[in-house]
């Protein structure tokens, strides 16, 4: 049992939470709500839509300032931060081991997940994405505020979680026949982009069209029901599973263009009781950057 600010909870909340609860704790102050809003085609929209409207007590992180690292045009659009920098991040934010963290973004959670991600790579596990974002709290008339908010500072301590993270070579390694290091293991690279993309029919961001050999594809928007909600645990695990086959999950890795929706799959994983799954943070942008690279096309 934990308790936070008077109140009592038997189970932090580690993969979803909805938004009844959030709207119960406003204001506590081990309750830290972040606002992730975001449009990679006008990426300071996100910090607009919040300034005009959001959940009471929220601070905002940026994608590219706050969520990602410094780009070299070759480790993909949205690396992953340093971790001295996430750990002034996440203290800047008012997180630390005392908190409960609630992430959320306009609707389908793809940019609370990559938020969600960081801080379970970093060793903490009190962290959750509001099912459905702010697009259903918005439509169930919930409190909103405008202008920027600034929670207290803490001292965030990372714990990194080793074997979370796999990079180009291992990925290479995957596509070879050859697991990281495990030479003759089973794994299976988990594609979350669009089925046009993942075939390799259009490609509007990235150097080339098509995807990583050996990738199955599942399409962050399958976690999803027609309001932008979860699906139930049991229908995504069955999706999930038909996706991954017969791969241990510790050998699943998961990509998208750039890391971020990949974290959306992810997060469906664990809320699936699937969890254990790698990121490959590069994704196809970093793939696909090296022309010496082998890319496949069509279905898998």
């Amino acid at each position: 049992m934990v308790t936070w600010a008077g109140a009592v909870f038997l189970v932090p909340y580690a993969t979803l939470v909805d938004t009844a609860t959030v709207a119960s704790h406003l204001f506590e102050a081990t309750f830290a709500l972040v606002d992730c809003r975001f449009m990679l085609s006008d990426p300071d929209w996100g910090e607009r839509d919040y300034l005009d409207a959001h959940i009471p007590g929220a601070v905002y992180a940026h994608l590219d300032r706050d969520l990602s690292g410094m780009k070299t045009g070759s480790n993909g659009r949205h690396p992953l931060p340093d971790v001295d920098a996430l750990t002034a991040t996440f203290g800047r934010l008012g997180i630390d081991d005392d908190v409960q963290v609630v992430a959320y973004d306009q609707d389908t959670g793809v940019f609370a997940s990559r938020l969600w991600w960081l801080l379970q790579w970093t060793g903490h596990r009190s962290a959750a994405v509001l099912d459905g974002g702010f697009a259903k709290w918005r439509r169930e008339r919930r409190p909103i505020v405008s202008g920027a908010e600034i929670r207290p500072a803490r001292d965030f301590r990372p714990r990194l979680r080793e074997g979370a993270v796999v990079g180009v070579q291992d990925v290479a390694a995957i596509v070879g026949h050859r697991g990281p290091r495990q030479t003759g293991q089973r794994w299976k690279l988990l594609d979350a982009r669009a089925p046009e993309r993942f075939r390799g029919d259009v490609e509007t961001i990235d150097r080339a069209a098509g995807h990583i050999p050996g990738a199955a594809n599942h399409f962050f928007q399958w976690n999803l029901d027609e309001e932008g909600t979860f699906l139930p645990t049991d229908v995504l695990r069955t999706r999930l599973k038909e996706a991954i086959g017969d791969a241990p999950i510790e050998q699943v890795v998961s990509y998208c263009g750039s890391g971020v929706t990949a974290c959306h799959n992810l997060l469906a994983l664990e809320h699936a009781g699937l969890a254990g799954a790698k990121l490959y943070p590069g994704s196809w942008s970093e793939w696909s950057a090296d022309p010496e690279r082998p890319i496949a096309k069509g279905n898998a």
